[in-house]
């Protein structure tokens, strides 16, 4: 195994070699790769994230191996031309448009729908993401992601364009699946109970399976398999967001990677298998077929709660031994700056839960939470 990264060596050297290549080069980056495939056999390519997976898709392509198209993944990073591409296709999709950072604001926020939500073309987790009620809380937001966006996106269009889209009230869900030659195969259906009104929109539980009626969760899917057949995606992972709303699932999000952090540490309730078991066997053409447990599973992303210098976490051995729950990992060290949304872009740490039921999964999490105190300083800044 080969692991090519921005890091000078592989983590874990016993088990893979690693190789250097710098994503902001992707051109040389290409070049590195190719030159490592004449050396070896390549039988699979995996991307791990968003940031990887339109070079994961040219290597695989010089290399004849099983990939989806550059063209197709790009559809995916950038939020403007994937709402476009569903919208041709008549997948339903919030309605949008794009505002110019370049031109005159005002002009612009006077012709949007409200509420809506306005975010950056191509940034993850929510980072960027915040609702508007009215013209001057869209000026504001479309100038508070300019400086977010300034040093965070390294394409032109990415820096001077924002994506304004319709808010729609609702249930919001996130679908797991992976690709093989075109056939979605579904992995997990998570639940979002948390109302996810803004203005930011920080996630925190995932809930499987769903407790959706059947019809719903039929919809999901097939949304879903639409969007890939619009983006022209045939192979490996997926990650989709959606919303319930007015008798109709719109698409929100369909990435071409997996599921991001600790979370996919769920999908082994859904399919019966771990998440790296499933992403290796489809990439080397074997797809594993999914053996779904009989019972629930759920994550807290733990949300920061406010800015400042993390000095410690209080309550964590109440907060594990909660019954059903699995663990709490704190990630975040003692001074270290938390950032919330729309400017941040990690969580403080996850919480896992396991139980017969779902709403025994929920009721876990939220009493684990509940447990917690995260105790912070004042950031002071020398100006």
């Amino acid at each position: 195994m080969l692991v090519a990264s921005t890091s000078e060596h592989s983590l874990v050297s016993t088990v893979a070699e690693g190789l250097h290549i710098d994503l902001a080069h992707p051109e040389h980056s290409l070049d590195i790769l190719l030159t490592a495939a004449n050396e070896r056999s390549f039988t699979g390519i995996i991307a791990t994230d968003d940031s990887t997976v339109n070079l994961a898709a040219r290597i695989a392509k010089k290399l004849g191996l099983p990939h989806n198209t550059p063209d197709a993944v790009q559809l995916t990073h950038r939020k403007d031309l994937a709402r476009a591409r569903l919208a041709q296709h008549s997948v339903p999709v919030p309605g949008f448009t794009r505002i110019d950072l370049h031109a005159d604001l005002t002009t612009q926020a006077d012709t949007l729908n409200y509420p809506c939500v306005i975010k950056p073309l191509s940034l993850s987790g929510s980072q960027g993401v915040i609702r508007a009620n009215n013209i001057e809380q869209a000026i504001s937001a479309a100038q508070r992601i300019a400086a977010i966006i300034e040093n965070r996106c390294s394409e032109e269009d990415e820096r001077r364009y924002l994506l304004a889209e319709d808010y729609l009230p609702g249930i919001e869900v996130a679908l797991e699946g992976m690709l093989h030659n075109g056939k979605l195969q579904i992995l997990a259906l998570f639940d979002k109970p948390d109302p996810l009104d803004g203005p930011y929109f920080e996630e925190t539980y995932y809930i499987t399976p769903s407790r959706l009626p059947e019809t719903q969760q039929t919809l999901i899917a097939q949304r879903v398999h639409e969007a890939c057949a619009a983006y022209g995606l045939k192979h490996g992972p997926i990650h989709a967001e959606l919303r319930l709303y007015n008798g109709e699932a719109k698409i929100l999000e369909v990435a071409a990677r997996t599921i991001g952090g600790q979370c996919a540490q769920l999908l082994k309730q859904g399919s019966g298998h771990g998440l790296e078991e499933l992403v290796v066997a489809q990439a080397i053409g074997k797809p594993l077929p999914t053996q779904p447990t009989t019972c629930a599973a759920g994550v807290l992303m733990i949300p920061i709660p406010k800015a400042g210098i993390l000095r410690r976490v209080e309550g964590l051995p109440a907060a594990r031994k909660v019954k059903h729950i699995l663990d709490v990992e704190i990630y975040v060290r003692e001074g270290y700056e938390l950032v919330p949304l729309p400017e941040g872009a990690a969580y403080l740490g996850f919480i896992f839960a396991q139980a017969a039921k779902p709403e025994q999964v929920e009721t876990a999490l939220r009493e684990s939470h509940s447990q917690l105190d995260f105790v912070t300083a004042p950031l002071w800044r020398l100006q």
